[in-house]
């Protein structure tokens, strides 16, 4: 039940959020009221002003066709990649809005896209929408405030279910039973008990949809509030099997040091540790990084003596793996290649314990990272998810330790630049050579020497090229 405070309390965030915009809304709508057109604020614009989120982009809905909201709009600022869809967009000063004509859309429950049908009635356009949280509108030309199913309650309640029933609406698109997971992470909500039965019967239907369409919900999901009971959602009910499969697969791969019930277990508590140290907002790569880290164990499980398990190489085995997953989905280049990097990276920090760490060693995790390097602090510390104190405290007093010591290397030498202390001119003219395959062996072999040794001065430097062309130049 929704008791009065509850829904007062509703009321005063939207009656806020809708006097914050009442100039932009007032003079739309006055707009396609002279014209003889309904417009209402609707969807997620109408859901986040009850929960006092504001925000300038804004959705809106109306009877008007598409050509007819292009003619009310004027000389506004506008775009039309959604037009195929009854959507246009306009930009009111700092706002954006997206009118979209009433939809009755048909599905062929086979293709990924409806046939888009224009409708000519609210209450038909609200019933065809995903959840009932998104089925409320309120009228920007009389202030009426329309939920026909019960989205107000159930938004207030945490609680999110359909507007029909949940089969027919995954059915009509698969891609809303990722979208429930997501809200799971955005919002906190609970999915009804119908929406997580149809979910759990319908999961492999989202093998019809897009990679675009599922990574820019899978990429919401990730970045959302609280990520960890979404993808939980998604492994229990088998709607990560057509998405990230490699994440159910960690289920029964139980950790070499029995710290976790299971490696599943503990890549979401990494999740978590990492979010935790986020200090600049979401952060997609880290996040990714930190929940696929170890998505390599299941393929190099092997079981040792006294019962134990290892699992060699993962983080190589795993950095291929993720390489190609976030390929499959479509994900932008530099965020597959700096996922793919972390991944490779994270077990690096661990021989450092040993104390035989070099300056050598420490100046390569560092041009390794390169600008991963604060990344990949975060996922080292939150991959220690040991439950033994003291190791704890030993790891993350170990890790304080190689960060001090990178500290006082880059007061010494610029380590976020490291370069040859001979440019490829410098070797050319010292070689009497043109430019070419020797003169970039000899470039990789000073930048090699630097590595090890540090800066060298440049006639340390010449000497040392000398050295190497007697031993590998004709």
């Amino acid at each position: 039940m929704v008791d009065d405070a509850s829904l007062s309390a509703a009321q005063r965030r939207l009656v806020t959020e809708l006097l914050r915009l009442s100039p932009v809304l007032g003079e739309a709508g006055r707009a396609f009221a002279n014209a003889g057109h309904e417009l209402h604020l609707v969807g997620g614009s109408v859901r986040d002003a009850l929960l006092g989120r504001s925000s300038n982009d804004l959705d809106l809905t109306t009877d008007a066709r598409p050509e007819q909201v292009l003619a009310l709009i004027g000389d506004r600022p506008s775009w039309t990649t959604g037009i195929e869809f009854g959507t246009v967009g306009v930009q009111y000063g700092e706002h954006r809005m997206e009118i979209t004509t009433y939809r009755a859309d048909r599905y062929d429950r086979i293709s990924r896209k409806p046939e888009v049908v224009y409708g000519d009635s609210l209450a038909a356009d609200l019933a065809r929408r995903d959840f009932t949280i998104n089925a409320m509108a309120f009228s920007v030309q009389d202030d009426t405030f329309t939920d026909p199913h019960g989205g107000l309650a159930d938004l207030l309640a945490r609680r999110l279910r359909t507007p029909g029933t949940a089969e027919d609406s995954f059915a009509d698109d698969p891609l809303r039973m990722l979208r429930a997971a997501r809200f799971v992470s955005q919002l906190g909500v609970v999915p009804a008990p119908a929406v997580l039965t149809a979910i759990a019967g319908m999961a492999e239907q989202l093998a019809r949809i897009s990679p675009e369409r599922v990574q820019g919900e899978l990429t919401k999901l990730i970045l959302g509030a609280d990520p960890r009971p979404a993808l939980e959602l998604m492994v229990d009910s088998g709607l990560a099997t057509p998405v990230l499969p490699e994440l159910p697969a960690l289920r029964l791969e139980i950790d070499e040091h029995h710290q976790h019930k299971d490696v599943y277990a503990h890549s979401l508590t990494v999740l978590e540790r990492a979010i935790a140290l986020e200090d600049t907002g979401p952060d997609l790569v880290l996040r990714l990084a930190a929940l696929l880290h170890d998505i390599g164990k299941p393929a190099t499980r092997r079981h040792e003596p006294q019962g134990r398990v290892s699992f060699h190489h993962h983080e190589v085995v795993g950095a291929r793996k993720v390489r190609d997953r976030l390929r499959a989905l479509r994900f932008p280049r530099d965020v597959v290649r700096d996922v793919e990097q972390l991944t490779f990276l994270h077990l690096r920090f661990h021989g450092y314990g040993q104390g035989a760490w070099t300056d050598s060693a420490v100046r390569r995790y560092v041009v390794d990272a390169g600008p991963l390097l604060d990344r990949l602090h975060k996922l080292v510390r939150s991959d220690c998810t040991t439950r033994n104190e003291r190791r704890a405290r030993m790891l993350s007093a170990t890790y304080d330790a190689l960060e001090e010591r990178i500290a006082a290397l880059k007061e010494r030498e610029d380590l976020d630049a490291v370069r040859p202390d001979l440019d490829g001119t410098a070797i050319m003219e010292l070689l009497g050579l043109p430019a070419g395959p020797l003169i970039g062996r000899a470039w990789r072999h000073l930048k090699a020497v630097r590595l090890e040794r540090g800066p060298l001065s440049r006639e340390d430097a010449e000497a040392e090229l000398r050295r190497w062309a007697a031993g590998n130049l004709p």
